[in-house]
């Protein structure tokens, strides 16, 4: 299913200077891949530039890019044409973690939440697919969502509706791919569990024993792309899949069974889920 994963076939990352972005380019590059890396945080891309120097014969190409700008996607897609070819991987990572706070507050928190998270992945898909289809190569397009656009946790509203919509659009774009005649392109939807990246290290000076690195998560990726997954739904050391899936089973029922909007952190039904989350 990796057929696409060749050396001199070319990889894009956004948000690619550091945790999740920066591991999988790392690997990329160790085989032999040409990669291009996109974000907005010049320094970080430099930092990032001088550490992906270091892996013998990369060929490393790095663009300030706000995922935010459709004419910046633009642009890179440009480099890319230029530097690398054939895109063969697109890897949608850019995101933001913003507190909008209530869904009433701070319209223009809300706006630039989505603008990021969600609007970044679809400038994304606009800018490059089109050339990709046309490549006739094989390839993939990675859009990294979360558990949060699923079980929709308290805390983060904007958050998680960003990723919710990136899930859907992430099947949307897999379901087309497939209606298309000998189509060589694959979507997959990337869904970190707990992973030390530089948005936890804001507030946690050390990776905490529950996270993992991001280059344990990129070796699980990995691993569901020679298997051809489309949800790559990573664990990590506190949160086994067991546990996502009763979770994600949970919120599911909430419809179906019609209880209360995300009923797991309604005290009426506290007993009810932990019951549910002991069973074997």
């Amino acid at each position: 299913m990796t057929d696409w994963l060749k050396p001199g076939n070319g990889a894009v990352i956004t948000g690619g200077a550091s945790g999740i972005g920066l591991a999988a380019a790392k690997r990329f590059a160790r085989l032999g891949m040409k990669v291009l890396i996109a974000d907005r945080d010049e320094a970080a891309l430099e930092a990032a530039a001088d550490s992906l120097s270091e892996i013998p014969d990369a060929a490393i190409y790095t663009q300030i890019c706000d995922v935010a700008d459709f004419e910046a996607l633009q642009a890179l897609q440009q480099t890319a044409a230029a530097n690398l070819g054939a895109v063969h991987c697109l890897m949608n990572n850019a995101g933001a973690g913003l507190r909008a706070g209530a869904p009433w507050e701070n319209l223009e928190e809300w706006r630039k939440q989505l603008e990021i998270n969600l609007w970044g992945i679809i400038h994304g898909c606009q800018a490059f697919i089109p050339a990709m289809l046309e490549s006739d190569q094989p390839g993939v397009v990675i859009n990294t969502g979360s558990k949060q656009g699923i079980t929709n946790p308290p805390g983060n509203y904007a958050y998680n509706l960003s990723k919710a919509g990136v899930k859907a659009y992430t099947e949307s774009l897999a379901h087309a791919f497939r209606q298309m005649d000998d189509c060589r392109l694959q979507a997959h939807l990337l869904i970190p569990g707990f992973t030390y990246t530089g948005m936890i290290a804001r507030f946690i000076d050390e990776q905490p024993p529950g996270a993992w690195s991001p280059e344990q998560l990129v070796d699980f990726m990995f691993e569901s792309l020679d298997r051809g997954d489309f949800y790559i739904l990573c664990p990590d050391n506190e949160t086994p899949r067991a546990l996502d899936e009763k979770r994600i089973q949970w919120n599911t029922d909430d419809l179906i069974e019609n209880r209360s909007a995300l009923s797991r952190w309604d005290p009426e039904y506290a007993a009810q889920f932990e019951a549910f989350i002991a069973k074997d």
